[in-house]
């Protein structure tokens, strides 16, 4: 969720980013001219892909709606887990998505591609980076649902889309439009006004958006699919979590098998809430176009959002409806420009 920064004239900063990146792909045109062929009539024609079915574009959109209504209703799954330590209940989401996706590669002959991803060095290190950000993101999130914060936990989702410019700017040398600067600047007006009226910066919200945009795009320099990443982070990482999870156990802090029945399952189910609508998502955006994904991605957030406000009952005063007003118009202006552009 590229090509590599330009060697001049990116913040020092980002120079992890930049060491992460892998050298850009030159267009066809760039490339080295191959031999002509000896004769008009022998040179292949191009022939445009075939167009995808209706019927695969349903189940594309259907599947893709469904991944994002899974990860917007996400709040109602972890509600019930307030009183288990936020670090536990990640160290279980990580085991259990490790469990699942490993046993739903095995079933379809992928144990191969997970480990080709982790025999390679170079992949494996960016994997670890990327399985270190992501369960960053999760915590993150898991703990601000816990403390009554969701509407925080759905600002960094909002905010996640236009960072993911700012990236591309910054990191990848990309140039945006007159209205994608339009939108990144209303966006950062945004969080200014929110930070003033809480008298502290949304950090928050901040931190879900900058961890999720920075593994997002790692994630595009490197060179495996969605579900196999993913089986293959969490692999990296069980290992750590299934050894915190015995600590924690042995010395009788441990949720897992004890106190109310129902803990054990739920706490289980956390593999699943998590592979389910990654698989969903990586199944639908290769059959719906990608300006539809962008659209349908603001679903998620606005879920959490409403369960934050209406379900939890989170306050939410005027002031700060401004600052999110603010936010949602440049996520408004985003969208259309980009619907726009791909009309043209």
């Amino acid at each position: 969720m590229c090509g590599a920064a330009s060697r001049r004239g990116a913040p020092p900063a980002l120079s992890l980013l930049r060491f992460m990146a892998v050298p850009p792909v030159q267009p066809s045109s760039a490339s080295p001219a191959a031999p002509p062929p000896p004769s008009l009539a022998s040179a292949p024609v191009a022939r445009p892909p075939a167009p995808l079915s209706s019927r695969a574009v349903q189940r594309g959109l259907l599947a893709t709606v469904a991944a994002f209504l899974i990860w917007g209703l996400l709040p109602l799954y972890l509600r019930p887990l307030r009183s288990v330590p936020p670090l536990e209940v990640m160290s279980h989401r990580i085991l259990w998505s490790a469990v699942l996706l490993l046993a739903w590669l095995g079933f379809r002959g992928g144990y191969r591609d997970v480990a080709s991803a982790l025999a390679d060095g170079r992949t494996r290190w960016r994997l670890m980076l990327c399985a270190l950000l992501i369960s960053c993101n999760w915590l993150g999130f898991v703990w601000a649902v816990s403390v009554g914060r969701t509407l925080d936990a759905s600002l960094g989702y909002f905010i996640n889309p236009l960072l993911n410019v700012l990236l591309g700017v910054l990191v990848l040398s990309e140039r945006l439009t007159r209205l994608r600067w339009a939108a990144v600047s209303l966006a950062t007006a945004g969080v200014l006004w929110l930070a003033l009226a809480a008298g502290e910066v949304p950090w928050i919200a901040l931190m879900l958006a900058s961890s999720f945009a920075t593994y997002g795009l790692i994630r595009k320099i490197i060179p495996v699919e969605a579900v196999v990443g993913l089986a293959a982070e969490t692999t990296l990482l069980a290992p750590l979590a299934l050894g915190y999870l015995v600590f924690v156990q042995l010395h009788g802090g441990g949720t897992f098998g004890s106190g109310q029945g129902w803990l054990t399952p739920w706490l289980m189910l956390g593999g699943l809430v998590t592979a389910l609508p990654l698989g969903l998502f990586a199944y639908g955006a290769r059959q719906i176009p990608y300006a539809t994904v962008g659209l349908i991605q603001f679903l998620g957030p606005t879920l959490q959002f409403a369960t934050g406000l209406f379900v939890f009952g989170e306050p939410f005063s005027g002031t700060r409806s401004f600052g999110f007003a603010l936010i949602w118009t440049a996520l408004g202006v985003y969208a259309a420009e980009g619907v726009y552009t791909r009309r043209l």
